[in-house]
């Protein structure tokens, strides 16, 4: 056998090295590349594609996708995709397929398949890179998701708009029926269940501006441990005694801004939940941590903030939530329970106290193991804490109010329940009109009552002007609800306070005596 000339080692060696080189090359990159021929069997595969079939680039050559695929659907996808480019000679572009990893979680993939031409001009194998695009489209789902509950919760916040002003008639009207009856009345238990009707109505439409966080929240500095354990207690009397209570406040620095009531009504709502999903008994176990949020979480998490959170976490070992339905578990009114057992409106009102309170809400759940609930909040710097409200009576008086609210209904209601404990008021449809009628009238107004959102001009700006002429007039805000954070902030900041809708002329008046009654601004 003749000696290998130096030339031809040069070349057997720099065939070695090229091949290394593109061995590395494919490997290198992170997106599946692969070849199979007619059979489909593997001629050639990456590092990428061996990892996600559990197994080595040299145990994968040779073998098909239904050696490691468990899927048969999927298995006969690919065949057909496959045959068909050799078949046809054309590229085929799958813009989006689903594979089954080793782990048995799917991943879903951007293929592009091209024909492998030989030399006889046959097409008997195909060439495939696929990108894994799983991260994307999981952040196009959340988006999705965010978008529609944004749609959801505006059509939520309008609806409860409109009919707080219908209640706050309605309320205010019953009121006044009932106040003119004496005792014994054939009407009075008819007007007391409206009355009934008409506050219960009024609650679902809270919860629903909580779900659409068009709510007017008085947030403080609150202990969310402290919080968490008083909210427990009032748990043991709504759970049965087959399920274990478990309470664990483990974060540390736990200071939150929050409305303390309805920092609550969230716990209490995810624990019922909770409770619900256990009929025959289980464990619930409540517990706050420390959490952070870098970049890289935010990335896949529109609208969160990075930094540090409390959480809460509620959990449960019930049976879960099955993955069909998790896509919908915050939408108001959607309910997996019988036909009345629930409204359908915890989750959607906890979700919405949350997200207005600057936290989000995220849970995990597998069916037949349970379910947890996390609420994260932004960590704030110690305050004062919770502050106690001021209680008084609902005493009339003699003052002289203006009272500005478009609609005529309401303002009606609102003038005959100020009128009947001896309040002298002045009326407009607008803020307009009110500067008008504030103008002409000579004497003092005492009390400016004004819904936030007014026709021509809003009740913020109504305020304003009317205190630069008249610095001693005080300011009392309604609303059912407001959309501008600013609006929100100084309806029930500073310069007045606030008053939701609806209310009973009783509130109404309690109301404007504690501003008439309260220290100057």
């Amino acid at each position: 056998m003749p000696d290998r000339s130096p030339e031809d080692s040069r070349s057997g060696d720099e065939l070695v090295a090229q091949r290394a080189f593109l061995r590395q090359v494919i490997d290198l990159n992170p997106s599946f590349i692969f070849a199979k021929d007619r059979a489909g069997r593997f001629t050639l595969v990456n590092q990428a594609v061996a990892e996600n079939y559990g197994t080595t680039v040299e145990d994968l050559v040779g073998k098909t996708d239904a050696d490691f695929n468990s899927s048969p659907e999927q298995v006969e996808h690919f065949r057909r995709d496959d045959l068909e480019v050799m078949d046809t000679r054309r590229e085929k572009v799958i813009p989006e397929e689903v594979i089954t990893d080793a782990s048995g979680r799917q991943r879903h993939l951007h293929t592009i398949k091209r024909p492998i031409v030989g030399p006889d001009g046959v097409a008997n194998q195909v060439l495939g890179v696929a990108i894994d695009i799983t991260a994307r489209k999981r952040l196009e789902e959340q988006l999705a998701q965010a978008q529609k509950m944004e749609a959801v919760g505006r059509l939520a916040g309008g609806v409860a708009h409109d009919f707080n002003n219908l209640l706050t008639v309605i309320l205010g009207s019953v009121e006044l029926l009932l106040d003119g009856l004496e005792p014994g009345h054939p009407v009075q238990p008819n007007a007391e269940e409206i009355r009934k009707a008409a506050e219960r109505a009024a609650m679902l439409t809270r919860q629903l501006l909580a779900f659409s966080r068009k709510q007017i929240l008085e947030p403080s500095v609150l202990d969310l441990n402290r919080v968490v354990l008083d909210g427990t207690r009032m748990l043991r009397h709504l759970i049965s005694e087959d399920i274990e209570l478990v309470t664990l406040a483990e974060a540390h620095g736990a200071s939150v801004k929050a409305d303390p009531t309805q920092l609550t009504q969230v716990i209490l709502n995810l624990a019922i939940n909770a409770r619900d999903a256990m009929p025959h008994g289980g464990t619930l176990a409540i517990r706050t941590v420390n959490t952070s949020f870098d970049e890289a979480y935010v990335a896949t998490h529109p609208g969160v903030a990075p930094g540090d959170y409390v959480t809460i976490a509620v959990s449960d070992t019930g049976h879960g939530i099955p993955p069909e339905v998790l896509p919908h578990i915050f939408e108001p009114f959607f309910t997996t329970k019988p036909p009345g057992l629930g409204t359908g409106l915890g989750l959607a009102t906890s979700y919405g106290i949350v997200e207005q309170s600057g936290g989000h809400i995220t849970l995990e759940s597998e069916p037949g193991r349970g379910t947890t609930f996390f609420v994260h909040l932004p960590c704030v710097g110690d305050g004062d804490g919770e502050s106690g409200s001021r209680a008084a009576g609902p005493r009339g008086g003699q003052e002289t109010i203006l009272l500005v609210e478009d609609e005529e209904m309401v303002r009606a209601v609102a003038s005959s329940s100020l009128r009947a404990k001896g309040f002298r008021v002045l009326e407009a449809a607008n803020g307009q009109e009110a500067l008008a009628v504030a103008e002409a009238h000579r004497g003092p107004i005492h009390l400016l009552v004004t819904d936030v959102v007014l026709p021509q001009m809003g009740g913020v700006e109504l305020a304003a002007r009317l205190v630069r002429t008249r610095p001693d007039t005080r300011v009392l805000y309604t609303s059912g609800y407001t959309q501008e954070p600013v609006v929100l902030q100084r309806a029930s900041g500073g310069e007045g306070t606030f008053l939701p809708k609806p209310y009973v002329g009783e509130t109404l008046t309690r109301r404007v005596r504690e501003l008439l009654d309260g220290p100057a601004r």
